[in-house]
C-alpha cells in the first residue's frame, strides 16, 4: 500500500467512528437527527475522500461539502 492509500484507509475509518459515536450518543439524549442538508454535506465530503486521484475533483468536492454543512449550521441556529 502506498502512502495515499493509507490515508484514505484511515480517513474512512476515522468518519465510520465518528458517524458511530453521533449515532450512539443521539440514541441515548434528545434526538438529533441528521438534516438532508447534513446528509448531502456528509456524502460530498466522502465523495471527496473516494476521488483523492484527481485533486480539483477532491477538493472541489470537499469544499462544497463544507459550505453545506456551514449553510446548515446557520439553518438550525436560526430555527431555534
Amino acid at each position: 500500500m502506498d502512502t495515499s492509500q493509507i490515508f484514505i484507509a484511515v480517513s474512512i475509518a476515522v468518519l465510520a467512528i465518528v458517524a458511530l459515536l453521533v449515532f450512539s450518543i443521539a440514541k441515548s439524549g434528545k434526538e438529533n437527527r441528521l438534516t438532508p442538508l447534513a446528509g448531502l454535506a456528509f456524502g460530498f465530503v466522502l465523495a471527496g475522500i473516494i476521488f483523492v486521484d484527481d485533486r480539483l475533483i477532491s477538493y472541489s468536492l470537499l469544499g462544497i461539502g463544507v459550505i453545506l454543512s456551514v449553510i446548515d449550521i446557520f439553518r438550525r441556529l436560526r430555527s431555534k
